[in-house]
């Protein structure tokens, strides 16, 4: 849920540093923000009771799926970890579009408001949040999916996506097998415009053609993060004019798992588990655990003397966390998946946790599942694109994170545009 500029590379390394300042309590729940006169406070000495925590949306606070959904819930369950109270604490200006001077105005009314922290959670927002980071050097800036920061009140976020793709994958192409049907839909907000799309494009099919090798993943890119009307639209297509039995996506809404049902066949959704919106339809979803970063900013934050220590406290400029860090994972399996399915992802799971395999290295699954139980072969293979180019020899290390999350603009073999 962010627009991108063409193959950026991530300003600073990423680090997964855990460490706070010290300590403190807090917790959560929405209140929109109105504009006050209150000044900013500093991020000095402030109380748990007193912390105030601002939040800029894309989409409606009240959203009960999806994007700004996945946040607001990570925002919120972080703040009641921290035994914050919610209704007194939070502030937000939601449906905020990325226009920098729509995003100038909600910084400053939530500055207003005296929050001491201040989360953006749309790729558009980092050059207005920069800029503001500046402007207001007494308060913390921090924003998701972005690459800009500085050494002291302003950091950037985001985690290891792809890896739950690949999870998502693995239970696609079970279904697919399952089904007997090797074509799979994706709709995509993007293509391989941004990293963040084409990564998970490419780790998802990775996921499919580790248990069906014969699957193709046909591609349909909408041009925006969010368009409900377009979202149902091209997953119709994918299963009328591409012969879809199952629909992916990297968009907003439920829309696309809708018209899977619809149509009765399957999906997997994102950003959070859209079970209850196509219960025939649905598999599971890539989602993500956002309080997982947003307990340690905020309490991080609490424990700072100034605003200006929040970047070193946070051992660098930008977190990304991944299935180690509980960052980012799939939904619970829904009973739609063919069996077998939970067992693969375990094992899968557990490969990555312990560091000894990766999604994008030159070391590929094979999974097979007999009787209901899965079995995980590794075997040393080039990751190649679909238009026959070796990014990673045989046996080779996982493409770089920097690649990852700014530069990569390929598709691996298995895609194809719709």
């Amino acid at each position: 849920m962010k627009k991108k500029i063409l193959a950026l590379v991530m300003a600073a390394a990423m680090t997964l540093g855990l460490t706070a300042c010290g300590g403190g309590d807090s917790s959560s729940a929405g209140s929109a923000a109105s504009t006050g006169s209150q000044s900013a406070g500093s991020a000095s000495n402030v109380s748990a009771s007193d912390f105030k925590v601002g939040a800029i949306y894309i989409n409606k606070k009240s959203d009960t799926a999806g994007y700004t959904y996945a946040h607001h819930t990570g925002i919120t369950k972080a703040m009641e970890a921290l035994g914050m109270d919610v209704d007194k604490q939070l502030f937000i200006v939601d449906e905020v579009p990325e226009d920098d001077t729509q995003v100038g105005a909600a910084v400053d009314t939530l500055v207003g408001e005296g929050c001491n922290i201040i989360f953006g959670i749309s790729f558009g927002y980092l050059n207005e949040m920069e800029v503001k980071a500046e402007e207001y050097p007494d308060v913390i800036f921090s924003h998701a999916t972005g690459f800009k920061s500085n050494e002291t009140n302003y950091n950037n976020y985001f985690g290891r996506i792809y890896q739950a793709r690949y999870l998502a994958g693995l239970a696609a192409g079970l279904k697919s097998l399952e089904t007997g049907n090797n074509n799979i839909g994706y709709v995509s907000a993007y293509d391989t415009e941004y990293a963040e799309t084409c990564s998970g494009i490419n780790g998802f099919t990775l996921g499919v053609q580790a248990v069906n090798p014969e699957a193709t993943v046909y591609v349909k890119e909408l041009g925006a993060w969010a368009d409900e009307v377009n979202e149902y639209a091209f997953a119709e297509e994918l299963i009328n004019s591409y012969g879809c039995g199952i629909v992916a996506q990297h968009c907003d809404s439920a829309q696309p798992q809708l018209a899977a049902e619809k149509a009765g066949v399957f999906g997997c959704g994102y950003n959070s588990d859209m079970t209850a919106d196509a219960p025939k339809a649905h598999l599971t979803a890539p989602v993500w655990n956002w309080d997982v970063y947003y307990k340690h900013a905020i309490e991080t934050a609490m424990s700072c003397e100034s605003a200006d220590q929040f970047v070193t406290a946070m051992e660098g400029p930008a977190y990304y966390g991944g299935l180690n860090e509980g960052m980012v994972d799939v939904s619970p399996l829904s009973d739609n998946c063919a069996a077998g399915t939970q067992d693969a992802i375990d094992q899968v799971k557990a490969l990555i946790g312990s560091g000894e395999w990766d999604v994008f290295s030159g070391v590929k699954l094979n999974v097979t599942v007999a009787d209901g139980k899965a079995s995980v072969e590794k075997v040393d293979a080039p990751l190649m694109t679909n238009d026959g180019t070796e990014i990673v020899v045989a046996g080779g290390t996982s493409v770089e994170d920097s690649v990852i999350t700014g530069s990569m603009n390929y598709l691996v073999e298995g895609v194809k545009n719709a």
